[in-house]
């Protein structure tokens, strides 16, 4: 049965999971440009975990609605927009705003999602899936037969990363807690558990003249031993500052401290390169080049999965008013992928631990 309010998921501060609130209200309307998509799968990702924390580095004030990507079907179009949308599924990168039944877009922020394609499947591959095949394609470019070292390779980017490496050819090794070590030699990744081994070193045994590419999601000390593991001509690409998440002080000083090391290594004439990958960066320099980048970047992750190469892995589907319960799971570290929050009139499934 077609939903009659809009429910909204609000984070009002600081605050434990369970103290997350609910907002209810009228299905908003779509203005000139604008659509309204009726949410069917939005996602806990890393930076609701930041966001909950207030360790976002650019995260509104509060209270705000969390949900940093959705998949839905788009209910009514505003003037200007192509009548034939109406009806589509489609996916949208928001940063804020997912967490509820309906979410208005401007049409040109939303892609359409292939036929077969379920809402759940592609919503594991929104944020997680732009960001691997970006930083993957884009920024380290590496050749076919080229050795890469992805930190995290279990996690939401780090799994859809593996994947799309191997499929243009790549060596991978992969760093992980032990009890995914298992899934990720399926997937053809030499795993190096972080736990328990001296990965700087392990990793040098594997690649003694160095890698190709790191990418590096922990930040902190981490990001220097990536730097030192690069091969000649090769590239670093950070992403994240996932070790600072339940640190005190200022939430921009861990990214600035990346920053400015970035500009530093980029200064030195060894040939390598580092980047600061932000998945934002360009929109507001040239809006239309970066929905057009973002558009076909994502089509092409779908069509990875279309074609095999890419798996969409869901850790659990829980209903928008069980939140709470979906922000634990994400944030224990016993999933292996994505918690996906479905319209909370829809039933729960069991989480998939590994």
């Amino acid at each position: 049965m077609e939903s009659t309010e809009l429910v909204e998921v609000v984070l009002p501060g600081t605050v434990e999971p369970e103290e997350l609130q609910f907002r209810r209200g009228d299905i908003p309307a779509a203005g000139a440009g604008q659509i309204v998509v009726r949410m069917e799968a939005t996602g806990v990702s890393f930076a609701e975990q930041q966001m909950r924390r207030g360790r976002y580095y650019d995260q509104p004030p509060f209270p705000f609605v969390p949900g940093y990507d959705l998949v839905g079907t788009v209910l009514t179009a505003g003037p200007g927009v192509a009548p034939g949308l109406v009806g589509k599924r489609v996916a949208a990168l928001v940063k804020v705003g997912g967490w509820a039944s309906h979410v208005v877009l401007d049409a040109a922020d939303a892609v359409e999602v292939p036929e077969g394609v379920g809402a759940a499947e592609a919503e594991t591959l929104v944020v997680n899936g732009i960001t691997a095949w970006q930083m993957l394609h884009r920024r380290a470019r590496v050749r076919s037969g080229g050795t890469i070292l992805v930190h995290g390779a279990n996690g939401g980017v780090g799994t859809v990363l593996v994947q799309l490496a191997r499929a243009a050819g790549l060596k991978v090794i992969g760093t992980a807690s032990a009890r995914h070590h298992d899934a990720l030699r399926r997937l053809g990744v030499t795993p190096v558990d972080y736990r328990t081994e001296d990965v700087p070193a392990r990793v040098r045994e594997l690649a003694p003249g160095g890698v190709d590419a790191v990418f590096d999601h922990v930040g902190g000390r981490s990001v220097i031993d990536s730097w030192r593991l690069l091969a000649p001509g090769g590239t670093l690409v950070s992403y994240g500052s996932a070790a600072t998440r339940d640190d005190t002080g200022s939430k921009q000083w861990p990214v600035l401290k990346i920053l400015g090391r970035v500009w530093l290594w980029n200064a030195l004439p060894n040939g390598r390169h580092a980047y600061f990958f932000n998945v934002w960066a360009g929109r507001a320099l040239n809006k239309d080049r970066f929905r057009a980048r973002l558009s076909a970047d994502l089509t092409e992750v779908f069509r990875a999965l279309q074609r095999g190469e890419v798996t969409a892995r869901i850790a659990a589907r829980l209903p928008l008013t069980q939140v709470a319960e979906a922000m634990r799971l994400a944030e224990s570290g016993t999933v292996a992928g994505k918690v996906v929050l479905i319209p909370g009139h829809e039933g729960p499934d069991a989480p998939s631990r590994s």
